[in-house]
């Protein structure tokens, strides 16, 4: 490079090729992106949606994101298709050729008009909005691509989390809701003649406008992770979804004890045949998470779940011979027996349930500050660190691999927050029972 030209030292020909190919390569993984984000369901969802509030804000933004971003990748496959015609156009290409090229590389030699879709919502590089074209290194380029399609992909994701969690929920919920209904309106349990019908006008009410809400203005019930640079970084709130639900499980335990209270001995045997079948069906759930996570965690100590109670069958079936016989001395207390048996029968099946896709819960939470090690580390311009990109790429494979090894994996993972640690001058993280000759720092 002992040439020099407006943009500084003329690249020699050894140069521009390497230049070209990565440059290529970067346009190839750009349009590979963006490729995948036009056809994100999320982002066809929020075309055709009626959105409102914050989400109808962010959308316009990002909607003229994406149109800029496409803007920018035609100017940077311009840009390319020049630089490699510049190149063609002889084996060994002239002084003039390369310093063409150098500048063309390397200088802000990108115009992009400033009219382009839109610098009407979404922000330009500079904060200077009305200008009638801008000029653009490929590499500012490149910059400017990837902080719109991170904003970008962070909104469509986020949208698309909170219609894909929280709809079926609130509808599952609705349907058990009318269930309760009817049952209630069966033992007399109305609006304004019982305390728990007035609760079921209510949950009712306010599921049906949380769907409404969560349909138009599904970024109103994100909550993005704390200290999460990657797009998509959180998860759905559903703090109103889970207060009906608590209030909806309430109501049915008050219709139970009316129930209880006014109905004769054959309604309390249909209630205990209900509340058994609830727990088979959630043991018999348990069962098939169990295969599930078997399939993806290798651990033993996935706990067995077993069978229904045939005990309580077998005492249900006394208990309607007991009706049947009319032997109401002896049926009373079997019933209120038989009634807290049922409901801790119930609350096993559901800690088996909760036991059982446990592992899935811890592999998603060293996942997570997997990720969240990886961003912190890439701020401080360490991504490129071989250690850590070596035990970064070990913790992620064995994370994402199935049957997922949780202690090896754990392992992994805090091998890699030690480096990470080290490297970064932070806290030393525990050793927790690391082999010795992993116990070393980067330069080791």
């Amino acid at each position: 490079m002992g040439v020099t030209g407006p943009a500084g030292p003329v690249m020699d020909r050894d140069e521009v090729d390497r230049a070209l190919a990565r440059l290529g390569a970067e346009h190839e993984a750009i349009e590979t992106s963006l490729l995948a984000l036009q056809d994100h369901a999320g982002r066809r969802l929020l075309e055709g949606a009626e959105l409102t509030g914050v989400t109808r804000e962010r959308w316009a933004s990002t909607e003229a994101s994406i149109t800029l971003l496409w803007t920018y990748f035609d100017a940077y496959s311009d840009a390319l298709r020049s630089a490699r015609d510049i190149r063609a156009r002889r084996r060994w290409s002239s002084r003039e050729d390369l310093a063409e090229l150098t500048e063309l590389l390397s200088g802000e030699a990108v115009t992009v008009a400033g009219s382009a879709a839109a610098t009407a919502n979404a922000p330009t590089l500079h904060g200077t909005p009305g200008k009638l074209s801008e000029r653009y290194s490929l590499a500012t380029l490149v910059d400017r691509m990837n902080e719109l399609y991170a904003t970008s992909l962070d909104m469509v994701v986020a949208a698309d989390a909170v219609w894909s969690a929280l709809p079926a929920r609130i509808d599952l919920l609705a349907a058990e809701l009318q269930r309760t209904r009817r049952l209630a309106h069966s033992v007399g349990v109305r609006p304004g003649e019982h305390p728990a019908g007035d609760d079921l006008e209510r949950i009712t009410r306010t599921l049906t406008k949380l769907r409404e809400q969560v349909i138009s203005d599904p970024l109103a019930f994100w909550q993005p992770a704390e200290g999460s640079s990657a797009p998509g970084g959180g998860r759905p709130d559903t703090t109103v979804y889970d207060r009906e639900a608590r209030a909806l499980e309430d109501v049915r335990r008050e219709i139970d004890a009316v129930l209880t209270v006014r109905q004769d001995a054959e309604k309390r045997i249909v209630a205990l045949r209900d509340v058994l079948s609830r727990a088979d069906r959630t043991l018999a759930e348990a069962r098939t998470a169990r295969g599930e996570v078997l399939a993806k965690i290798a651990a033993t100590e996935v706990p067995v779940v077993s069978g229904p109670p045939t005990a309580l069958q077998e005492q249900l079936a006394t208990a309607a011979e007991y009706r049947r016989q009319g032997q109401w001395h002896r049926l009373s207390p079997l019933l209120e027996s038989l009634e807290q048996k049922a409901e801790d029968e119930l609350l096993r099946a559901r800690e088996s349930l909760t036991a059982v896709t446990a592992p899935l819960a811890v592999r998603a939470e060293l996942r997570g500050r997997l990720d969240a090690y990886k961003a912190k580390v890439a701020r401080h311009g360490f991504a490129e660190d071989t250690l850590l990109v070596e035990r970064y790429e070990k913790a992620r494979r064995m994370l994402w691999s199935a049957p997922c090894d949780l202690r090896a994996a754990e392992q992994a993972v805090l091998r890699y927050q030690r480096a990470a640690a080290e490297l970064l001058g932070g806290p030393r993280v525990p050793d927790q029972g690391l082999p010795e000759d992993d116990r070393r720092g980067p330069g080791a």
